[in-house]
């Protein structure tokens, strides 16, 4: 009996250090978005510095996650969670500190490197320390708790926002500036303490058994077990590694070389689904809709305010929504889940893109007229204040009839040689906007190692003497308040299908699907993968919104999701309640989509 409790407090322990983990990746995702517009307002970084501060993340969790897999394998998964949270403590006070763009840069390298470590490690470590009946909601509680990172850097840059605000009032912008500086700062110290606490917890779990076992340590690897089964199930357990290895070991030996193989079944096929359904998870769309949901809503018809409390609301339901996934995954299964999920996110996608195409087949490009107010000569720039009267002016000649009267939007698509971006969206009803402001250090990156990641085929140099090119200026009105709602709340219908479903799920296919020999490398390629879409999709969003609207990138979004329902409900296998050892010996016998079954 003791044993037991022991077992289950031990569990409880490993889930919540675990968790952190889930809530320090969270707040890796979320936290820019709160803190950017004050480190825009106070600091002297153009929009190309900028920008690398928010992908120097990005390029940290690439570079890490390459190399996740063989530390996984050379240092332990206990010691390479420790080493994770190790370097996010370090890179809350390198950015907090901060007084040089060097500093900064490297603060968030380092929290990217400490992101892609634990997007590999954990879910790894739950897999493999978790009894069958608990991976799926261990595992589902680091995605729960990510998602509360992400609602916890709303909320706090919702608080901020405020605050701001009250020092607005006061009428003082020396006061507003320097408040600025502070809540940037203060918004990044915020996440110190979780990160502190997850450091502490890794000391005190026990190393995964399935490693130790793989290197040779017997007694360790049953006594990892111990701490959270009984003496029976973890008897059971380690006797299914030991037939594991055996049977790996006489194959071995009676075929060669040839057995020892990575083109095998066993290790083609599950490595296969996971990269597929990592692809499929962020071709649905999920990081540029949570990125831009404020954007997306004040397009969508809802005012500035709204549109704010409506992407506090989104996250908030993420929150919730992933908890009935964590209830659910280990009683109706992952299949099922993944299914459902995805059927549920194609109908909301769908939805929002018929209510965006609404609009957007009315919308109207004033290139034309916007070119002729460029400044010529080698400081070729543009500075456009949009207002009711501007857009007037633009859409002269007949074009306002196209467009009707009412609210508009402005977006401008341009390029200066090889390097293409879009302004941010304007409207004609924000009077306290500023101007639309296009120069060149906008567009052409700083130096060729940005250049590289902006456009690899790109002349650099060429760019920084091109006139700048208006390729679309265009002009779209802006749905009533009720469509900006209908969107909002399509979109929180997404986000319960997406949290419920691949949310939860997807770190499950990511670590059980693949072979013990393969796990950590085979993990760290698949979330590689995963990551080069999401890169790719949030380096075409803006650019595809603004020359072909909202409604083309969401119908694109749900006909990539059709492929991930099919995979989910045609292809994949249901691993509810199997342990990794059945479920590996199942891939080596069978194809997907077939029912698994133990002997």
């Amino acid at each position: 009996m003791n044993s037991n409790l022991s077992g289950a407090a031990y569990n409880r322990f490993l889930l919540l250090v675990a968790g952190l983990g889930g809530l320090l990746y969270g707040v890796d995702v979320g936290i820019i978005a709160s803190a950017l517009p004050y480190l825009q307002a106070t600091s002297h970084f153009n929009a190309g510095q900028l920008s690398f501060v928010v992908a120097a993340v990005l390029l940290g969790s690439v570079i890490s996650t390459l190399f996740a897999g063989l530390l996984a394998d050379w240092i332990g998964r206990k010691v390479l969670m420790t080493v994770s949270g190790c370097l996010f403590v370090l890179s809350i006070p390198v950015i907090a500190l901060s007084q040089s763009y060097g500093l900064l840069v490297f603060g968030r390298l380092l929290q990217g490197v400490s992101g892609g470590l634990i997007g590999v490690v954990i879910p790894l470590y739950l897999a493999e320390c978790l009894v069958a009946s608990q991976r799926g909601k261990g595992t589902g509680i680091f995605q729960w708790l990510l998602t509360l990172g992400i609602f916890a850097a709303a909320v706090v840059g919702f608080y901020f926002s405020w605050r701001v605000d009250q020092v607005a009032q006061l009428g003082d912008p020396d006061k507003l500036l320097a408040f600025k500086g502070t809540a940037w700062r203060s918004i990044f110290w915020v996440s110190l303490p979780p990160g502190v606490l997850f450091v502490l917890g890794s000391f005190l779990v026990a190393e995964s058994p399935r490693w130790l076992f793989r290197r040779g340590k017997k007694d360790a690897a049953l006594n990892a077990l111990l701490r959270s089964r009984t003496p029976e199930q973890a008897n059971i357990e380690l006797r299914e590694m030991e037939e594991v290895s055996a049977a790996e070991k006489a194959k071995a030996s009676s075929e060669g070389r040839r057995s020892e193989s990575l083109l095998r079944r066993k290790y083609v096929i599950p490595f296969v689904l996971a990269c597929i359904i990592l692809a499929c998870n962020q071709a649905t769309g999920i990081n540029s809709i949570i990125g831009y949901n404020t954007d997306i809503l004040l397009q969508s018809g809802l005012s500035d305010v709204s549109a704010h409390l409506g992407y506090v609301m989104f996250t908030f339901i993420n929150f919730l929504a992933t908890w009935g996934g964590v209830v659910l995954v280990d009683r109706k299964g992952r299949k099922f889940l993944l299914s459902l999920g995805t059927a549920g996110i194609i109908f909301a996608l769908v939805h929002v893109g018929l209510l965006f195409h609404h609009t957007e087949t009315r919308r109207v490009d004033v290139s034309g007229a916007v070119q002729s107010m460029v400044t010529p000569g080698p400081d070729s720039k543009l500075t456009l204040a949009y207002n009711p009267q501007v857009a007037n002016s633009l859409l002269s000649g007949g074009k306002s009839a196209e467009i009707g009267a009412g609210r508009t939007s402005f977006i401008v698509i341009y390029s200066y040689g090889d390097f293409r971006a879009a302004s941010k969206v304007a409207r004609s009803d924000d009077a306290a906007a500023k101007p639309i402001e296009i120069t060149r250090d906008g567009c052409v990156p700083e130096n060729k190692v940005v250049a590289f990641f902006s456009n690899p085929f790109g002349d650099l140099d060429a760019a920084r003497q091109a006139p700048l090119h208006i390729e679309n200026a265009l002009i779209t009105p802006v749905p009533n308040t009720h469509d900006g709602w209908l969107v909002a709340i399509s979109l929180f219908v997404f986000m319960v299908f997406y949290a419920i479903g691949p949310g939860v799920c997807v770190w499950l296919a990511l670590s059980e699907l693949m072979p013990t020999r393969i796990r950590s490398n085979g993990m760290s390629i698949a979330l590689l993968l995963n990551q080069a879409v999401s890169t790719t999709i949030a380096a075409i969003f803006l650019p595809t919104v603004g020359k072909y609207g909202y409604s083309t990138m969401f119908f694109a979004f749900a006909a990539c999701t059709v492929a991930y329902f099919v995979t989910a409900a045609f292809f994949l296998p249901e691993t509810k309640g199997k342990t990794l050892e059945e479920i590996e010996a199942y891939f080596s016998r069978s194809r997907p989509g077939d029912a698994m079954t133990v002997e």
